[in-house]
């Protein structure tokens, strides 16, 4: 695999599994209208985004099911939306919600196993739902990524510190994803045991996301991982915020303000962890190519062909 540096800027195709929001638009917003949703769906097709899955996070119920229906009634009634976002990816609420671990999603709506809930969050989407990303270790004997399964969706864990027992028993009821690795976990860890090692060490029954900005996953780790895990394991998502696409600046998010930098890193004020992504897949593209220096064809891996086949698109 070549290292050189060069400066290519060639755009890929994708196909992003996990965006939050767009040029201004917020998928986590109960009041994002159907107008709203369009203009950041025709954004992204403008960002060569082929597809992709408009992700709802942690929230009050109320509010994720409101969200969920928002995204629904948008790509039931508009083919130009439906053309983009082809399902819906659900990250929460059932996360751990250890320090670190919960990163951005608010503490105070994670949940413990609810079967229930679950089901009502499935149901609102219609069948849209492709992807739920949750912490293993909520999911006692893995009856939640059971239903998802039976459900046709995929299940991925995430914003966990699963032990490798609890990490194996849902791979075991049809886990099969990692959601962003090396994200979603404190600064610092135990260096001997620690939730990274434990998803590495099921890589041959996990597939993993993986965020290609430059300071989510350092390079070094970046380029280790292309090492270890082979290629068609992996797959590159934005994890775009609202803020995605419209440069530095102080932006707010829910009830937070939120602050772009001009690398693009959206930062939480507190400086504890980053709140998302402001970049585009194009950006990634690009950090892929003149950063990695990594050709063509395993760029289209990466950031189309891959998430394509996980989805059977």
């Amino acid at each position: 695999m070549s290292h050189a540096k060069t400066d290519v800027a060639l755009v890929v195709d994708s196909i992003d599994l996990q965006v939050n929001g767009y040029v201004g638009v917020d998928f986590n917003d109960p009041q994002t209208t159907r107008e709203a949703i369009l203009h950041a769906a025709q954004a992204m097709r403008g960002h060569s985004v082929a597809a992709a899955l408009p992700t709802i996070i942690t929230a009050e119920p109320d509010t994720m099911l409101a969200c969920i229906g928002n995204l629904r009634q948008a790509i039931e009634s508009n083919v130009e939306v439906a053309a983009v976002f082809r399902g819906l990816h659900v990250e929460g609420p059932f996360l751990s919600p250890r320090p670190g671990f919960i990163g951005a999603h608010p503490i105070e709506h994670a949940q413990t196993q609810d079967v229930s809930l679950l089901s009502e969050l499935l149901e609102a989407g219609g069948g849209l739902v492709r992807l739920l990303t949750l912490a293993p270790e909520v999911d006692r004997g893995g009856r939640m990524t059971e239903l998802c399964v039976e459900s046709g969706v995929l299940v991925a864990a995430g914003h966990t510190d699963a032990s490798l027992t609890e990490l194996e028993q849902c791979i075991a009821a049809g886990l099969s994803l990692f959601t962003h690795l090396g994200n979603g976990c404190p600064r610092q860890m135990d260096r001997h045991d620690n939730i990274i090692y434990r998803a590495l060490r099921c890589a041959d029954q996990l597939r993993f996301t993986l965020i290609a900005d430059g300071f989510h996953l350092p390079e070094t780790l970046f380029r280790n991982l292309l090492k270890w895990v082979p290629l068609e394991r992996l797959a590159v998502v934005s994890d775009a915020i609202s803020a995605a696409g419209l440069g530095p600046g102080t932006y707010q998010l829910g009830p937070r303000q939120v602050t772009i930098g001009a690398d693009r890193a959206a930062r939480d004020p507190s400086g504890e962890h980053f709140v998302g992504s402001a970049s585009t897949m194009p950006d990634a593209d690009r950090w892929l190519a003149n950063t990695l220096g990594l050709a063509l064809s395993q760029r289209q891996q990466l950031l189309r062909d891959n998430p394509a086949a996980w989805l059977g698109w």
